[in-house]
């Protein structure tokens, strides 16, 4: 029988020459699959996959003119890790008549002062530093304050959102659309004229909804991811047909499905949406936010309550009158200001001394149903007392909890009725509150002080999760988009 013959084994030399040459064929042949893959994948993906990488890869913004854009439907949120997910913002970049040319006019726009040097750092105001705050705040504490003017409202919000980390240059990439019109500074130069007509109130606020409607993203929604800002309250863009005070820009149809910011709403219009007044505090980093809420928590309030306000004299019954008798006659537990001929509004720093005495700010109705007061008194860290529902709790509800009894953790209401009556004091309702229960409400106005505040922030805002109130506005309006987009799904 034929022997077999059986080959000898190789010597582990030339085995694992072997093996070297077949993992080093597998290897370039995974190489060229992910090749071929990266290349077919889009652009987004291929960023994504670049983890490696501390530089984030973006195409550049295409350029954005009514005649060369393509209008597609909302993007998606953005997931770039800048904190978007609700989405991006995008600013008009109007023609100068409708923002920066009213600004020049600053010396005329009021005709009770020259609101120029509120217009100042971009809305702010000029600095406290040297001013009478100097007097009674700490020095490390003046770089975050200003002599600020309600007025300046829609410059303040314009400069902030175009710094904002959700603010996109490219109108495709953007889920919400402001409108930096400065309609409050555009009407109110004509509220006081004598020669002024409707049709001068009206001019600038019809010519702003004819430019806008000829945009391509506002005819793509017909302006309901539209929104704008405004530095008066609701009723002076309210007009009727049968004429009166103020404009009637909210009045005309084409601005129906706009977001309405404003500091005084129209509870009975869903597009009005209450935004703070600006108060002289604009932190610029939540260690600034922090130093102030330390300060006002521990200073010193020798007072029950405080009031701060101008008797209206030519009124029957004026309340404001019988606030001040209540304060009369409650002795060393409560001061007042009287802010007759614009003291209050020339020197802030009366006002902050006054509720950063108290414990309590009275906050009646104004001119109509709200006040910067109300936010100045919270900023001091003081619990505002109120008297109408419609000064606060239908006004603010982004910003001023209400719900579940929620208003009840950060002021006090009294029937306002009930102390015409003389059922009940100021004094007698405050001072039955127990120590602890005011301890527990001042801490709480103290903790949201820092989203009823406009700060100097840069596009990384103030930092450590903290909010300002630019920044839940822009929250606010991007849930408000992505809810109506469900809504018209359904």
């Amino acid at each position: 029988m034929a022997a077999m013959h059986r080959p000898e084994p190789l010597n582990p030399a030339a085995r694992r020459q072997r093996l070297v040459v077949i993992l080093l064929g597998a290897f370039f042949v995974f190489q060229l699959v992910l090749l071929v893959a990266y290349r077919s994948a889009p652009p987004s993906v291929r960023v994504a996959a670049a983890t490696a990488s501390s530089v984030s890869v973006q195409a550049p913004p295409r350029p954005a003119t009514a005649s060369s854009v393509s209008v597609k439907g909302p993007p998606r949120p953005a997931a770039d890790g800048s904190g978007c997910d609700g989405g991006l913002v995008y600013v008009y970049d109007l023609p100068a008549v409708f923002n920066q040319d009213l600004l020049s006019m600053c010396e005329t726009l009021m005709p009770m002062y020259s609101i120029c040097p509120y217009l100042a750092n971009d809305g702010r105001g000029l600095p406290a530093e040297g001013t009478s705050l100097s007097s009674i705040l700490p020095a490390e504490l003046l770089g975050s304050w200003y002599s600020s003017d309600q007025f300046a409202l829609e410059l303040i919000v314009h400069r902030r959102l175009l710094s904002h980390r959700c603010r996109t240059a490219d109108p495709t990439r953007a889920a919400a659309f402001f409108v930096p019109f400065y309609a409050g500074l555009a009407v109110g130069r004509h509220l006081w004229s004598a020669n002024a007509t409707d049709a001068d109130r009206d001019s600038d606020c019809v010519a702003l909804l004819s430019w806008l409607h000829a945009q391509p993203y506002y005819k793509r929604s017909n302006g309901w991811d539209h929104f704008l800002a405004l530095g008066r309250i609701t009723w002076d863009f309210r007009r009727g047909p049968s004429g009166g005070w103020g404009g009637s820009f909210l009045a005309m149809p084409g601005v129906a499905n706009i977001t309405r910011l404003v500091i005084e709403r129209e509870p009975w219009d869903d597009m009005d949406v209450g935004i703070p007044y600006p108060t002289g505090f604009h932190p610029r980093t939540a260690a600034d936010a922090r130093a102030w809420q330390r300060h006002v928590a521990s200073v010193y309030r020798p007072r029950l309550f405080a009031f701060a306000g101008a008797p209206r004299s030519t009124i029957k019954g004026d309340f404001r009158g019988l606030l001040l008798e209540e304060c009369q006659a409650a002795g060393p537990a409560c001061a007042a200001l009287d802010c007759a001929d614009g003291k209050c509004i020339k020197n802030n720093a009366l006002v902050l001394e006054l509720f950063m005495g108290a414990r309590f700010c009275l906050q009646p109705r104004g001119d109509s149903f709200t006040r910067r007061s109300l936010f100045d008194c919270m900023v001091a860290g003081a619990v505002p007392v109120l008297f109408w529902q419609r000064s606060a709790y239908i006004q603010y509800k982004w910003y001023l909890p209400v719900d579940h009894g929620q208003d009840g953790e950060w002021s006090v209401f009294i029937d306002r009725d009930e102390l015409r009556a003389g059922n009940v004091t100021l004094r007698g309702v405050l001072a039955a509150i127990p120590e602890a229960r005011v301890r527990q409400m001042r801490e709480r106005v103290v903790e949201m002080i820092p989203r009823l505040v406009y700060s100097a922030a840069d596009k990384d805002g103030l930092g450590g999760g903290m909010k300002d109130a630019l920044d839940v506005m822009v929250d606010g309006m991007l849930r408000r988009v992505a809810e109506r987009q469900r809504s018209r799904r359904t």
